[in-house]
């Protein structure tokens, strides 16, 4: 055979391949294998008993093979066969091998003509084979039979593509000589996944079977719709030789006898039949393992090392012994304090690169969403100026009165304070629930030990909700405190004297801040109608009197300058098919706000990215709508007037109002993280590094808390059996030769016939002599010579010169179409 040096390989692969699959393939390998590919009754069973030399496969009519069946024959003294889901049971009746591939192949599929993907191992050791390993797979078939689905066909395609797709994979395309080759589908599918032929060899069954006067002599000669690496024909048992029980070797002496009679193919019966076939198969798998035993070592050592650190923890380990226990809870706590602090320091050794979390969701909170929610419960502009009208009245009562009282100004900002309990609450609530995604986030670390994880969570999440109501008290303190004084002595305080100048003041220094750049970062701007192009992304850039836009991040070409007065910004709701968040900016007096557009939808890909652009638009300037109950609204379009005396005390009040409010936000915007991460992220912080310990060990049985989880176990022992597994592979395969003698690659030809097209087949010339011919290229026998050994070999490829048969010369024709 040319592979002397490597005979050890195919078994070696046999090995590995049961190691793999009793591990659930962890390591992974594609390792080289023969599939068997063929249409219903082609003659793929009968070719794989031949090898055998024994009847062991189901018989029937239909579809008979719903399983992938993993064949592996090893040459040994003695013969048994003995299945992987049958672990050191031997079988030595064959017949009971039948029957248990039967009931194993019901056993997931049913009983009636379901398939499924899931292989059955075979192993069958004998003295009457070769080292092979084949997969025989389901035959194709058009039509669902029983309860098989209708898109039965695409099934078994996609099965068998599932293995043949796969680059170490030999292909057996198995076809009927009484069918139209041309027509083959093993042969389209092998060509599908193998265009150059490299790993396609063609078979050829029931040569005995053709009509008579006709013969496959040119197809098997390689010469009419040629392959790569060629053909070889065999003759299986008829099913009357089946059902009379045939002895198989007898079966292969009467086609040892068939080929050497026959007139068309006496000059090649020595490259026809299946030993002939067990040979090249064991050639070109033997020599297909050599080729990718570089690769196969290189992926054995790269998932070696990657065991290797976590194999050495296990090796030796003693899930019972207390001290370890011990020494592990002490471990797993500290590593969980650690992970803490990391996740809210911002010094993690593990960056989410997704989205924010931790400290960094917290700085956000405090920095972006606290703010925009204090903004958002600022009232309406028309029902700040009512209420004032209404106050200044009641507290003038029946009297008229000449000035401005104080006490409007002291009821209107009350109640603007008391408003801003609910944005402070809610900003603790939002840190909280980010404080226990820190926890459960740290605690994966130990779903190891399932209850260890459970207690930690429990006690620190415990610990979060006590320390809740005493944040909420104390931030409700602030604003209480307050609400108790109102300091108009305060030097940011504008005072009733200045409270005139404050539009100017204001003014002044929204012009000092024009230039000054709040943003940037790519939006889509989502209402563009798709006759313009569809929903489009472009680099914008916000500043404190304008939001530009750019068709890139060099702000070279500005597509549209907005000027950001009396603009506000409300919420869109997300689109059923759309998976980004959509906000909108539009303009308070109902003019168009981009080209013809009344708002400008924009898009971002997260609900965070469009709480961060809100809150950039708010430093700008452009506030959120407001939204109003039923009865505010109703409120609001009362008509109510003001006479010139009123108006001026309004406007003062409002100015007053807009002044010390100021003040206010700007110290509960200082206090409120201050306090938060104080009385909560600060206090968490020093309880899990002084306390959880101690509350872990009261509450309960520490070594029940480091039971370790089932998973955990199967783990340990899936890890260390692999490593092993990984170990001996490598040492085997480092003793083995990869020097062999092997047959030179065959050169390529035209296979451009595969693909069923009727003008896609090619023959040679006729001859003056040659009679009419099959659909597979069949024709009657020769009255000349057989060809002569310059012309194409019988087998293409497979033909040595040392084996070739001496015969007389004849005129050398080869058909035009075909290379030479």
């Amino acid at each position: 055979m040319g592979n002397r040096g490597m005979e050890e390989l195919i078994p070696l692969v046999n090995k590995l391949q049961d190691a793999f699959s009793s591990i659930g393939q962890a390591c992974n390998l594609d390792l080289p294998q023969i599939a068997v590919v063929g249409g219903q009754s082609a003659g793929k069973s009968s070719v794989l008993e031949n090898f055998v030399g024994r009847d062991f496969l189901p018989r029937g009519s239909g579809i008979v093979t719903r399983r992938p069946l993993v064949l592996q024959l090893i040459s040994a003294t003695a013969e048994w066969a003995e299945f992987l889901h049958c672990k050191g049971k031997k079988f030595t009746d064959f017949d009971e091998v039948r029957q248990e591939i039967e009931a194993e192949t019901d056993r997931v599929t049913g009983a009636n003509k379901g398939i499924s993907p899931v292989p059955i191992n075979l192993r069958v050791y004998s003295p009457n084979v070769l080292n092979l390993t084949l997969i025989d797979l389901p035959g194709i078939t058009k039509v669902p039979v029983g309860d098989q689905p209708a898109d039965i066909e695409q099934q078994i395609r996609e099965m068998i593509m599932q293995f043949i797709t796969r680059e170490s994979c030999l292909i057996l395309a198995v076809t009927p000589a009484n069918t139209d080759l041309a027509n083959s589908d093993a042969l389209k599918l092998a060509k599908d996944v193998d265009p150059q032929g490299l790993r396609t060899i063609g078979v050829i069954t029931k040569l005995d079977l053709m009509d008579e006067g006709t013969d496959a002599r040119d197809v098997l000669e390689n010469k009419l719709l040629p392959l790569r690496r060629g053909y070889i024909g065999v003759v299986n048992r008829s099913q009357k030789d089946i059902d009379g029980k045939k002895d198989i070797k007898a079966a292969l002496e009467a086609e040892r006898k068939f080929f050497f009679s026959h007139p068309a193919y006496r000059h090649i019966g020595d490259k026809m039949g299946t030993p002939r076939l067990q040979k090249v198969l064991n050639q070109q798998l033997t020599n297909h393992i050599r080729d990718t035993l570089p690769a196969f070592r290189s992926k054995l050592q790269s998932q070696l090392l990657a065991l290797d650190k976590e194999a050495e923890e296990y090796r030796g380990y003693r899930p019972d012994d207390p001290s370890r226990k011990t020494k592990q809870l002490l471990q797993m706590v500290q590593q969980f304090s650690v992970d803490f602090e990391k996740r809210i320091e911002g010094s993690g050794d593990q960056v989410d690169t997704v989205e924010l979390s931790g400290g960094a969701k917290i700085n956000r909170i405090f920095h972006e969403r606290f703010p925009f929610e204090l903004v958002k419960m600022e009232c309406d502009e028309k029902e700040m100026r009512r209420e004032i009208s209404y106050a200044i009245k009641n507290i003038h009562g029946i009297r008229t009165g000449l000035f401005t009282p104080d006490m409007a100004f002291e009821a209107i900002v009350k109640k603007q304070i008391i408003k801003l309990k609910e944005p402070c609450v809610k900003c603790v609530d939002m840190v909280i629930q980010e404080l226990i995604n820190t926890v459960r986030q740290c605690s994966n670390k130990l779903e190891c030990f399932p209850r260890l994880r459970e207690e930690t969570e429990r006690i620190v999440t415990s610990h979060i909700r006590d320390r809740e109501s005493r944040a909420k008290e104390q931030v409700l303190l602030v604003i209480d405190i307050q609400l108790s004084y109102i300091n108009t002595n305060h030097e940011d305080f504008i005072g009733f004297a200045n409270a005139q100048q404050r539009s100017s003041q204001t003014n002044k220094s929204q012009s000092s801040a024009t230039n000054q750049v709040i943003r940037k970062g790519w939006l889509t701007i989502n209402n563009i109608s798709i006759m313009k192009g569809g929903a489009k992304e472009y680099w914008f850039v916000l500043t404190a009197e304008s939001l530009s836009w750019f068709k890139d991040d060099e702000e070279k070409e500005k597509k549209y300058m907005l000027p950001l007065d009396n603009l506000k910004v409300r919420d869109v709701e997300k689109s059923f098919m759309s998976s980004k968040h959509i906000f909108c900016i539009f303009n308070t007096e109902s003019r168009n706000v981009y080209k013809d557009n009344r708002t400008l939808e924009l898009a971002c890909d997260s609900q965070d990215d469009v709480d961060s652009w809100k809150s950039s638009l708010l430093r700008a300037g452009v506030y959120p709508e407001k939204t109003t109950t039923s009865e505010s609204s109703t409120t609001t379009s009362d008509n109510f007037s003001m006479d010139p005396q009123l108006e001026r005390k309004v406007e003062t009040i409002r100015n007053l109002v807009d002044s010390y409010m100021a003040i206010v936000n700007k110290c509960i915007r200082d206090l409120m993280p201050k306090a938060i991460m104080h009385l909560m992220i600060n206090n968490v912080k020093e309880f899990i590094n002084a306390e959880l310990l101690a509350q872990l060990y009261s509450a309960g049985d520490q070594n029940a808390l480091m039971d370790e989880s089932q998973e955990q176990a199967q783990r340990r022992d899936e890890v260390l059996r692999t490593h092993q597994a990984l170990k001996e592979a490598l040492a085997i395969i480092g003793d083995i030769s990869t020097t062999t003698i092997t047959v030179p690659l065959p050169p390529p030809v035209d296979n451009s016939w595969v693909g069923g097209s009727s003008g896609g087949r090619r023959s040679p010339p006729p001859s003056p002599t040659a009679p009419r011919r099959m659909s597979a290229g069949q024709r009657p026998a020769p009255r000349g010579a057989p060809p002569p050994p310059n012309r194409p070999g019988p087998l293409g490829p497979f033909n040595n010169s040392a084996e070739s048969p001496q015969a007389p010369s004849r005129p050398n024709r080869a058909p035009p179409s075909i290379p030479r």
